[in-house]
């Protein structure tokens, strides 16, 4: 609440009148700042070029204080004057005459200053209630907060005028304890995140769509928790501008894009802030086109460049708009630079907005899809195993799914809140120092308040904690046993690869020896279909020479049980293939005139081997059982093999067909 005040001002002492009020015509708000701006025209006052000059200044910087709501500007011929007698003087001393100071900005009279009705009043008003110049001048920007016309700054909707750093509306010791916690939560969100997307890059192939998004999702939070550690490593060098004592300027926040370090601090956390819900929303989406319509991983997978342009576009235009707006804003709680901190227009429609687009469009597909997926399990009637993994998965999608819409929409209510209390605590911090900073005071305050550092503390922690969720995604067994291949140096077999033997191991695979060679064959595997002819060959009785003595004896008798003795003769090699190599064996062993030839590159396979062990005896106790029968077996077999394209094996055998 302003008063009349007394002249405090040396120039205009010992006029007509003692009294002025501020502001004053020039918008100075206290009597010192007015001090300052004089003080260019101390020369030629005191040269005394002219006696209207000093009452017309002191009429413009320290002007009569009369009545509420009435100014009294100097007359036009007062100007005129004033500046015709010192103008020759003041271009002399390098003193332009001031554009506010235009004589056709007043009125047309020819009085001298103050006029007598003037004093008057100001006598009355003075006398009778000095509390009668009352009024609320709003927010007057301190000269500590002044900033240059050509940065674009603007605070409490006054321009060139940045708010205090540090943070205006706590303690040194709060902001301290803040700026700690928000550096302890950004390593902890940093950790989980890397840890996914390494596991990502271990086995690419495991995840897969619709589950590929949460590693997008998981990088965008890496990124947004990285720009918190480097805030907290950085404190106030970026977000807060360097004062200036000796121009009476304080420490303030930044803001626009001057500062190129502040500016890639938001646009790396602006933009993969959005960009990690966009992905969510995508995430949601791929989950309802799996559970809704059925698409499958591959038909998902033909929209993921789509995807792709949505994600990052989306967030990619909303930043370069922020920035051609100029509307980045340095954070000196936590020492980064973002939006919508002191703008509440930026913070409305950048950042709620947005969030609250994905987190309906979001929760809408996820219920979608989730009531797909019991409606699958309810109605088709599903294996215990089948049923048991479906529950899992929804259980897993609804624990994903909760885990970030409780950060996400803590996060939404703490803006909201601190958008509707914004202008209060602003008033407030007004009110506190106005003395200080010497501007007007609010008039007539009827609510006050701080804000709750553990208000932000919160947001601050729900913007970290919801990147954290990824890592309960890939959370499992196979991810402890993929890591700990990987440590060991050991890579990931193919599973097709297992699957291939165990279809080559399976009892029946020797009638495929028998079968019409372009006849397809189906097998399956664990639930997998796999369709091929037979390319292999299997091995003889002699191939049980590779064993011990009492291991082809046991062998020998299990074989005289089964119903063929081609079926018993089939053997595998140790790695669980039948090899071209256990074939030859069976052409080493032939009797004589049906054996078949063989070429060099291939005789130390099975020769060698015979030469190893017993083979007298062996050959005894072999050639005692069913020896005509083998033999017509073997010669069908040969033939068989003959007729099948494709193999090496079966271009040897055509080479000698008649010996066969």
């Amino acid at each position: 609440m302003f008063t009349c005040e007394p002249i405090t001002l040396r120039m205009c002492q010992g006029l007509a009148y003692n009294t002025t009020f501020m502001p004053n015509l020039l918008n100075h708000y206290d009597q010192q700042t007015a001090a300052l701006a004089m003080e260019p025209f101390h020369p030629i006052v005191n040269l005394e070029c002219s006696t209207e000059i000093r009452p017309f200044l002191c009429a413009l910087y320290a002007p009569v204080c009369t009545e509420y709501g009435r100014v009294t500007l100097p007359c036009r011929r007062l100007c005129q004057r004033a500046k015709s007698d010192c103008y020759k003087l003041m271009d002399m001393f390098g003193v332009s005459w001031p554009d506010e100071m235009e004589c056709s900005k007043f009125p047309v009279c020819d009085e001298s200053y103050p006029r007598a009705i003037d004093l008057l009043q100001s006598s009355d008003g003075t006398e009778e209630s000095p509390l009668s110049v009352q009024r609320d001048y709003g927010f007057w920007c301190p000269r500590e907060l002044k900033i240059e016309p050509d940065l674009g700054y603007s605070f409490m909707g006054v321009r060139d005028c940045s708010p205090p750093c540090p943070n205006m509306y706590f303690r040194k010791d709060e902001l301290i304890f803040a700026r700690y916690f928000i550096g302890v939560v950004s390593i902890v969100c940093l950790s989980a995140t890397l840890f996914t997307f390494l596991t990502f890059l271990i086995d690419v192939g495991r995840f897969r769509y619709p589950e590929r998004p949460i590693i997008f999702y998981a990088v965008c939070y890496m990124m947004v928790s990285l720009v918190f550690f480097l805030g907290f490593l950085l404190e106030d060098r970026v977000s807060c501008n360097a004062a200036s004592p000796g121009r009476f300027r304080a420490s303030t926040v930044t803001q626009g894009s001057h500062n190129k370090a502040c500016t890639l601090l938001f646009m790396t956390l602006y933009f993969f802030t959005m960009a990690g819900s966009v992905w969510w929303v995508i995430l949601t989406i791929t989950w309802f086109l799996a559970a809704v319509p059925k698409w499958g991983s591959e038909a998902i997978e033909k929209k993921a460049l789509l995807f792709h342009v949505v994600a990052w576009g989306i967030p990619g235009a909303l930043t370069i708009t922020l920035m051609a707006m100029n509307k980045i804003e340095g954070d000196s709680m936590s020492g980064v630079c973002f939006v919508g901190l002191y703008d509440l227009m930026a913070l409305r429609w950048f950042l709620l907005v947005p969030l609250a687009l994905d987190v309906v469009v979001g929760v809408v597909l996820l219920l979608a899809g989730i009531a797909a997926l019991n409606r699958v399990r309810m109605e088709i009637p599903l294996e215990k195993e089948n049923q048991d993994k479906l529950v899992k998965f929804m259980i897993r999608i609804g624990v994903f799914s909760v885990l970030y819409l409780v950060p996400l929409l803590t996060v939404i209510g703490c803006c909201l809140y601190e958008q509707s209390h914004r202008s209060v605590w602003e008033t407030t911090w007004v009110q506190e120092r106005c003395r200080e900073y010497h501007i007007p005071c609010p008039f007539k305050v009827e609510q006050t308040s701080r804000p709750d550092i553990a208000l932000f503390l919160i947001k601050y922690l729900m913007m970290l904690v919801v990147g954290i969720p990824s890592v309960f995604w890939v959370g499992s067994k196979k991810t402890c046993f993929e890591w700990a291949s990987f440590f060991n140096g050991h890579h990931r077999k193919d599973s097709a690869v297992h699957e291939s033997r165990q279809v080559l191991q399976e009892p029946d695979f020797t009638q495929l020896l028998l079968r019409d060679p372009n006849t397809p064959v189906m097998r399956k595997s664990r639930g997998t279909s796999t369709q091929g002819t037979s390319t292999h060959a299997s091995s003889t009785h002699l191939a049980m020479l590779d064993e011990p003595p009492s291991a082809s004896t046991s062998r020998a008798g299990s074989m005289r049980s089964k119903s063929s003795s081609f079926h018993g003769s089939l053997h595998r090699s140790r790695e669980g293939r039948y090899t071209a190599c256990s074939y030859r064996g069976v052409e080493e062993r032939l009797p004589h005139g049906s054996t078949l030839r063989l070429n060099d590159p291939l005789q130390n396979c099975g020769v060698n081997r015979l030469n190893s062990h017993s083979r007298h005896g062996s050959l005894q106790r072999l050639e005692s059982q069913s020896r005509h029968s083998s033999m017509r077996d073997l010669t069908i077999t040969a033939q068989a093999i003959q007729s099948s394209p494709g193999n090496g094996i079966h271009r040897v055998v055509g080479e000698d067909a008649t010996k066969a």
